[in-house]
């Protein structure tokens, strides 16, 4: 079932990709979901374990979470940060330039 719901996550994000429906990064989806909530239906926000004690970053995720639900906008955690970088910047080598701790598509 999980690899059904990554596949399927993975064709929504390639299709997403191809037509530049992606927002990248905590401060840019902020941005977006301020101005534009309604074009927004998914929102994808990713952190490795290890980031589980960045304060920070945890309230950004709390902020967002209850502004998505306010706004029924579909919200999944993802685990892996690094897979994500993968689908969304193969052409980015290893180190991605971009947040990816949270993704929204439109």
């Amino acid at each position: 079932r999980m690899e059904q719901a990554g596949d399927a996550l993975q064709e929504v994000l390639s299709k997403a990709l191809s037509q530049r429906s992606l927002t990248l990064g905590v401060y840019e989806a902020a941005k977006l979901l301020n101005v534009d909530p309604d074009n927004v239906v998914l929102c994808l926000l990713a952190a490795e374990e290890e980031e589980a004690g960045d304060a920070a970053l945890q309230i950004h995720f709390t902020l967002l979470r209850a502004f998505c639900c306010e706004n029924d906008i579909n919200i999944l955690r993802v685990s892996n940060p690094a897979r994500l970088a993968e689908l969304l910047l193969p052409a980015a080598g290893p180190d991605p330039p971009a947040d990816l701790h949270c993704v929204l598509v439109t």
